[in-house]
């Protein structure tokens, strides 16, 4: 009796557990079958995601909002301003947004915010605004006339505003001009970082909105060192993509920090040079495998080719590699200078030497410094066009792997791989004196007395000129563009 009465209470206990169960999911099933009616919200037309507005000028954004009943409605715009120091400045109310336009040539986060005040429900749209002025698109172009420095501004219609740096700043620029920047942090999109105008012993940087003259650290080449050095001399300087300079000072190599915020003013500073015992030759090339950037450059009394790594700040390996296909030529061993070097497509390089009797040789080779660490030589020939390679030559190389060279007021295309020269179709009036690429690399900018020339090298284009830029004062050494 006792043994069925506890096996009674088991099975009671069993089926109290079970319906308990069913009862809590039955109630769970249930909290899904309630439907809810959402209160129609606006419908907004005539609003953009993007404004350009004029610095100084109007900015008028009227947007039609339906949908609700327009008695309910109210309206909140908000601009977001991280260098405003009393953000609420730049919220406004309203139907319409009507400002005059006083903030910077940056671009800027907005929110219109829309309230039905009938139920209290907000409705959140987001749009930017970018400011802009005069100089905020178009070319700018670096030349020298009877030895004297000039700066001269191209509009997008082509029209040329010449010794705009003398007449804005009033003073000249630094003699032996030799590169212009447009330094932007391609990583972040943060706000343009200046216009670099280097010299060979001398250097100002401009804001891109005004192109006056930086009043505050670092506005000048010597001031853009933490501890700058009695002299200066450039050999070279590039555009780093994250927005700082980087190159040959005095024969070190220098890279401008990139270990603090990009809108700060120490952001682009040189620090001390890669340490190490050499002598660069100017001529340097910039490579990237992942987006991990290595320096190959060529140690003048030594001869020979050299690793630097840019792990956050540049650092100097020398010949810590290893040489490959030494029958061919020993990289570390070069026994000749260099006069002209040149890299397609982060892959091959070619360098232009010149021995102890005057022959200049074609050194093609492929650097690996993103490990495992080695230069591969791949040939080396006399160079079919001896006449072309001296240390003021002009040349750059295409992605699809072409070589284009001026010569006097020539230009030509040369294919390497099986040493095809031809000459483009545009004729140049006088001595080229700059050769640059446009961004898509479909034209081929040469600069020449006076004047540059567009030409198209897109597939199937033979350098037909595109069109010719008159006006400017001097022979052009450099040019950048903000578009």
């Amino acid at each position: 009796m006792k043994r069925n009465l506890n096996r009674l209470r088991a099975i009671l206990f069993f089926a109290i557990v079970s319906l308990t169960l069913l009862a809590f999911e039955s109630c769970y099933k249930d909290k899904g079958n309630y439907s809810i009616d959402m209160p129609d919200g606006p419908q907004i037309t005539g609003l953009d995601t993007l404004y350009e507005a004029s610095v100084g000028d109007s900015l008028i954004i009227i947007p039609k909002i339906t949908g609700i009943d327009a008695a309910s409605v109210k309206c909140n715009w908000r601009i977001d301003v991280p260098e405003a120091l009393v953000p609420e400045a730049n919220h406004y109310e309203g139907p319409a947004l009507r400002i005059v336009f006083g903030l910077q040539a940056k671009r800027y986060t907005a929110r219109l915010t829309v309230t039905n005040t009938g139920n209290g429900m907000k409705y959140f749209y987001n749009f930017k605004i970018q400011g802009t002025t005069a100089f905020s698109r178009g070319s700018l172009v670096l030349s020298v006339e009877n030895g004297v420095s000039k700066l001269s501004f191209i509009k997008p219609d082509n029209t040329v505003q010449p010794n705009i740096y003398e007449a804005i700043n009033g003073e000249p620029l630094p003699v032996d001009p030799m590169h212009i920047h447009y330094l932007k942090n391609q990583f972040t999109g943060n706000t343009p970082l200046g216009y670099w105008i280097i010299s060979k012993q001398a250097g100002v940087r401009l804001d891109v909105n005004n192109l006056v003259k930086e009043a505050v650290k670092p506005g000048t080449l010597h001031d853009n060192f933490f501890l700058a050095p009695s002299t200066i001399a450039v050999g070279s300087l590039f555009a780093h993509p994250q927005g700082v300079m980087m190159g040959v000072i005095n024969d070190k190599f220098y890279g401008g920090t990139t270990n603090t915020w990009d809108q700060s003013n120490t952001y682009g500073m040189f620090g001390t040079y890669a340490d190490g015992d050499y002598a660069l030759a100017p001529e340097v090339v910039l490579t990237t495998v992942d987006n991990n950037y290595s320096v190959i450059a060529f140690e003048k009394n030594k001869k020979q080719f050299v690793r630097i790594n840019i792990y956050g700040s540049p650092m100097y390996f020398g010949t810590q590699y290893s040489p490959v296909n030494t029958e061919i030529f020993d990289p570390t061993q070069v026994g000749m200078d260099l006069i002209k070097m040149v890299q397609i497509n982060n892959t091959d390089t070619y360098a232009y030497t010149k021995d102890g009797s005057g022959h200049i040789y074609e050194l093609k080779f492929n650097a690996n410094f993103n490990g495992p660490f080695m230069i591969t030589a791949i040939h080396k020939k006399i160079f079919i066009k001896q006449e072309w390679i001296n240390a003021e030559t002009k040349l750059v190389a295409t992605r699809n792997g072409y070589i284009y060279v001026a010569y006097k007021n020539q230009v030509f295309r040369y294919n390497p791989l099986n040493q095809q020269v031809d000459l483009l179709k545009t004729t140049i009036k006088s001595d080229i004196s700059m050769l640059k690429l446009e961004d898509d690399e479909n034209t081929l900018i040469a600069g020449a007395e006076g004047a540059l020339y567009y030409m198209d090298i897109r597939v199937g284009k033979n350098g037909e000129l595109l069109k010719t830029i008159e006006g400017l004062p001097g022979n052009p050494v450099d040019m950048t563009w903000r578009n």
